[in-house]
């Protein structure tokens, strides 16, 4: 089979151009160290920008769609009014996602031929571009649905260049070591990005929803000139290189195991291209552990994104504490959640570090997730402080195994024997499992939007089943982990137990 070649559309080892306005900032007078820093705030803080700018259409959703009560003789707006009202909702983020996922599946392959400062800042500009033009079909005064849904469909396409560029750009930068400490904290960025995308649109909700979407859509342009003006793709683009041995990941995030440095010069280490070719997709799907935490992430993601895109209409429609919250109140205490995520991530990737075992750090969670949401939905309601704490658990929960396996179990997956050496087939797995959750991620907000119309006890099944079946899923894992450990010596209170 012919190999592609890459597209050198950029000359390679290119330094950004902040690098040359501030010559403080190169070696030697910026040590590997700061570098390292600088590239960890700049990709979390791009990616957060990212998730950020996709907080505002579930912000607005209960302006958008009709309400319990209409107030002033309003009932949402058009075309999103009426009964079907979420029914529409619904569409729009299938839209976004849809189109989110099938953009993955290129976007990996387009950065591995291109400059990946270049080609992230052009993701972060379409992005903000077209979030700024929903905003504007407020002030335009827009009742078109397939404008809203192009707009969509587009800002999808460029949102999906975020992830692989910034997790290709961390694999550049860090190896192997502590990845699931590592990795569950940079991957916070996420949970930020909601939060910062969640606090910004709800205090200018009130100020018409148009103003929900341009502050976003700014915020993430902005970053952009920071990103293409600072980012470092690669340590030798700017003469550093990495001294000790290093796992380097390719643009979806998996490693490279065929790409290890040899012996430690004081000058650096010279890296060795693999020359395997690439592996057919039903070959890939064949690989141990792929279709497992490919399905799982595909379930994971359901329940994740549907709370990311209608947990702020569902606290509208919710009465807690015999109060009837307002709009902006609502958008606010969704970011409990959020921020419930970033514990959840950290913490799985900690425990997952120390035992060594991602799927059964994954299958705890998930499991434990299950009984968390029917507790938030049974008493939620019943104090402000209840439904504080138990949201907090359930995005802890929830967002734990989601965030591991998109970041260190995928990683991992670099490191099997079966495809040692060959980064193309490392990056059909990672697009398999990525673009696999991405579609979930579509199905959720969709299904939550029809379902939603039934009552809110239908979607709180329909989020457990999904939790349930992703649970199924990991046992093949789980038991392979487990008979290791014990094989290892490692788990001896396992051994106590079963004597």
């Amino acid at each position: 089979m012919m190999e592609l070649k890459p597209l050198n559309l950029v000359p390679p080892n290119r330094p950004p151009p902040g690098l040359n306005f501030f010559p403080s900032l190169n070696p030697p007078q910026k040590t590997l160290t700061f570098h390292k820093f600088l590239v960890l705030f700049l990709t979390f803080i791009a990616y957060a920008a990212f998730h950020a700018s996709r907080k505002p259409p579930s912000i607005v959703k209960s302006v958008l769609g009709p309400e319990i009560k209409a107030q002033n003789g309003t009932n949402g707006w058009a075309p999103f009014e009426g009964p079907s009202g979420p029914h529409r909702l619904g569409e729009l983020d299938l839209a976004f996602l849809l189109a989110y996922s099938i953009g993955m599946y290129f976007a990996g392959h387009i950065g591995d031929n291109i400059d990946l400062r270049l080609f992230l800042t052009v993701g972060m500009l379409g992005s903000g571009i077209l979030v700024i033009a929903f905003g504007l079909g407020y002030f335009l005064d827009v009742h078109w649905l397939l404008f809203f849904v192009t707009v969509q469909i587009l800002c999808g396409l460029f949102q999906s260049i975020g992830w692989p560029c910034v997790v290709a750009v961390i694999g550049n930068w860090f190896g192997k070591a502590k990845r699931g400490l590592i990795m569950g904290v940079w991957n916070s960025n996420t949970s930020v990005g909601n939060i910062i995308g969640s606090l910004v649109a709800s205090s200018v909700l009130s100020f018409g929803w148009g103003w929900s979407f341009l502050l976003p859509g700014i915020f993430i342009l902005v970053v952009a000139v920071f990103v293409y003006m600072f980012l470092v793709v690669s340590p030798d683009h700017i003469g550093l290189e990495l001294a000790s041995k290093e796992i380097e990941m390719n643009v979806e995030g998996v490693a490279l195991v065929g790409k290890e440095t040899g012996e430690a010069e004081e000058e650096g280490v010279v890296v060795e291209p693999e020359t395997e070719g690439a592996i057919g997709f039903l070959q890939a799907w064949r690989l141990p552990g792929v279709a497992p935490y490919a399905f799982c992430l595909f379930f994971s993601k359901l329940v994740a994104y549907t709370f990311l895109y209608w947990l702020p209409f569902y606290l509208r429609q919710t009465v807690v504490a015999g109060v009837q919250l307002s709009h902006k109140s609502a958008g606010i205490l969704s970011t409990v959640f959020d921020i419930g995520g970033v514990v959840g991530g950290v913490l799985a990737g900690v425990t997952s570090d120390i035992i060594e075992a991602r799927g059964v750090t994954s299958i705890v969670f998930l499991l434990l997730s299950m009984p968390a949401l029917l507790f938030y939905r049974i008493y939620g309601s019943v104090s402000m402080f209840t439904n504080i704490t138990l949201m907090l658990v359930s995005g802890a929960l929830v967002n734990g195994p989601y965030s591991l396996i998109t970041t260190a179990v995928a990683a991992d997956l670099g490191t099997q024997s079966d495809i040692k050496g060959n980064s193309r087939a490392l990056a059909t797995v990672s697009a398999i499992i990525d673009a696999t959750g991405s579609v979930g991620a579509a199905l959720g907000p969709l299904l939550a939007g029809y379902i939603s119309t039934r009552g809110w006890n239908s979607v709180f099944v329909m989020l457990i089943l999904s939790i349930f079946i992703a649970s199924l899923l990991l046992i093949p894992i789980v038991k392979n982990e487990i008979k290791e450990k014990l094989n290892e010596g490692k788990w001896l209170w396992i051994s106590m137990i079963k004597r």
